[in-house]
């Protein structure tokens, strides 16, 4: 199985980087050097253009399925905001080679990071898991920390998959067709730990998008790594209006199931949630 659509060109996959890394920041959702972004292209791809250093590592977890190809991700302790104004400084390229242990990192000759994002693990774990079980050969993942979400996993009633997706969806039409799977609510797990990592790959193939309780969000796709963006949005905006309810006394009413369900019989949208 591939992706219908056309193959992005490398430096539309570094322009898409920078501008998702500016919205994610424009939401709040990336304080100083929190947030990174990731994207695994399945098919023979020049970087050396772009990163004409390279140096040979380790992964951090296996991803035997990945060989062959690369995996672009942002450094470690790069803002975010830093990105669209000098992506080639934020962002390293990773060959995979065959058997998926070791790969060989490319970067430019502006690069600021010593390494790449220390969460590279869990970005690693998903594309694995992902491109294993479905054989796509594009994906884009997305970490980030909207505060409504994360503030609302604070709350215990919240940290249930069922509640959450009560919640989020209720507030605009639009989030049942944008965000028809939902999100998948994780318990708080050390962030970079291997309980997170397993939790989290668990969690999106179910999802395509999962809650850190008590820390933030990582969201995948592959159509594009705007996509991956537009999911964080719908539902941290979702959880602002929650927020918002909360604040004002429970007061408004939200759309009802109904509502939600007229929605999505109109677009033809199939979900657990109506």
């Amino acid at each position: 199985m591939t992706n219908d659509h056309p193959k992005p060109t490398l430096d539309e996959l570094i322009d898409q980087i920078g501008e998702a890394g500016a919205r994610i920041c424009d939401i709040d959702a990336s304080e100083a050097g929190a947030g990174n972004i990731s994207v695994y292209m399945g098919w023979d791809v020049e970087v050396r253009r772009h990163f004409p250093n390279a140096e040979e590592i380790e992964l951090p977890v296996p991803a035997p399925a990945l060989a062959g190809g690369t995996v672009l991700a942002t450094g470690s302790g790069r803002r975010l905001r830093q990105i669209e104004k000098d992506p080639l400084a934020s962002i390293g390229a990773v060959k995979v080679h065959e058997g998926g242990a070791t790969g060989t990192l490319y970067t430019s000759n502006t690069r600021r990071f010593q390494r790449l994002t220390s969460e590279f693990n869990s970005h690693l774990a998903v594309h694995q898991d992902q491109v294993a079980a479905r054989g796509i050969d594009f994906q884009a993942v997305v970490h980030a920390q909207p505060p409504h979400l994360t503030y609302l996993s604070h709350i215990p009633a919240y940290r249930d998959t069922e509640r959450m997706n009560r919640a989020i969806l209720r507030w605009e039409p639009e989030t049942i067709v944008s965000l028809s799977q939902g999100i998948g609510v994780l318990e708080f797990m050390i962030p970079g730990s291997d309980e997170m990592g397993n939790a989290n790959v668990a969690g999106l193939r179910e999802f395509e998008i999962t809650l850190w309780s008590k820390h933030g969000t990582m969201s995948r796709s592959d159509i594009s790594v705007y996509r991956a963006v537009d999911r964080v949005e719908y539902a941290e905006t979702g959880a602002k209006y929650e927020y918002m309810d909360l604040v004002a006394g429970s007061r408004a009413e939200g759309l009802s199931r109904e509502e939600i369900s007229t929605v999505a019989s109109t677009f033809s949208i199939e979900s657990r949630w109506l």
